[in-house]
């Protein structure tokens, strides 16, 4: 028996059980996907292809394609690794400070704007590589052993923060998203048919049976990894807004740039979840789930 709140309205609409949110969560994972997902993944594989024939070009002809020469500093690459970072930001401040602060509306959105964080970040972490104009040297900013006896890598770049940054921020959001994916995988599991599905998402589920010391262990290390990544909303576009705050140019050596860039990461990152979910709440009628209320919050 639930009892509802007099104060508050429910998160969830439509008086559902737990075995209709599970069958409505779910069912789209074991259905055939309809023909416009199709021609939706046709249509971003195009695009795909022409953003690497793009690249392929670029690392032919050099960097200057984009404009990247003696008197413009940040060009194309740079501009693009700062908003892929920025939109990144949203899935870390609202899965992990959320959770600190005991939110419970976070979950209609969480794991969503954590895989877009992910997936960001990936997208960001390649602008630096092309940046360099010789992409397959690419490993040299980091630190490590290399046959050219004392080359090594510049600590006073800032470029060079920014791969100490996103790497640390990247393997940090990666394991939380992952972790508070684990029971999801083991309802996926449980639901299921197919015996190929049921053993991948019972190596995925780490052989989770939903116990009382499993979600302890749950939720303490949720809470740990909410406590690391939090500092890393705030500390990490600090770090990528030194990219130009360290420059010697008037106007551009300032110290408004770090609360400045996280303060319009924050912002970008959180309208790009909205954008995200609105199309993903009509076409997957999840009308239920993500609701008035939740975008509401999301504005606020």
């Amino acid at each position: 028996m639930h009892k509802l709140s007099e104060i508050r309205q429910p998160l969830i609409l439509g008086e559902k059980s737990y075995g209709d949110i599970t069958n409505d969560i779910v069912t789209p994972i074991e259905n055939k996907a309809p023909k416009g997902w199709y021609i939706l993944i046709a249509i971003s594989g195009l695009v795909a292809l022409w953003g690497i024939g793009n690249i392929i070009y670029l690392v032919s002809v050099g960097i200057g394609t984009w404009g990247l020469n003696k008197t413009v500093g940040w060009a194309w690459d740079i501009t693009n690794f700062v908003w892929w970072v920025g939109i990144g930001h949203a899935g870390t401040l609202i899965s992990a400070v959320l959770l600190l602060f005991r939110q419970r509306w976070r979950m209609a959105i969480n794991r969503s704007a954590e895989a877009m964080t992910i997936f960001a970040v990936m997208m960001a972490a390649l602008f630096p590589g092309i940046h360099m104009g010789r992409i397959w040297l690419a490993y040299f900013v980091f630190p490590l052993p290399n046959q050219f006896g004392s080359l090594w890598v510049n600590f006073n770049s800032p470029l060079l923060w920014d791969v100490f940054a996103i790497s640390t921020y990247f393997s940090v959001s990666l394991i939380f998203w992952y972790v508070g994916l684990i029971p999801d995988f083991a309802t996926i599991r449980d639901k299921v048919k197919s015996p190929v599905m049921k053993k991948a998402y019972g190596v995925l589920s780490f052989g989770w049976s939903g116990k009382a010391k499993h979600w302890n262990r749950f939720e303490e290390v949720s809470l740990v990894l909410a406590g690391l990544a939090t500092p890393l909303v705030f500390s990490v576009h600090s770090i990528v807004s030194f990219d130009f705050a360290t420059s010697i140019v008037p106007g551009w050596h300032t110290t408004i740039f770090p609360p400045y860039f996280v303060s319009g990461a924050v912002f970008s990152g959180f309208a790009m979840v909205l954008t995200l979910l609105l199309v993903m709440r009509k076409v997957m009628h999840l009308e239920d789930y993500i609701t008035i209320k939740h975008i509401e919050y999301m504005n606020i």
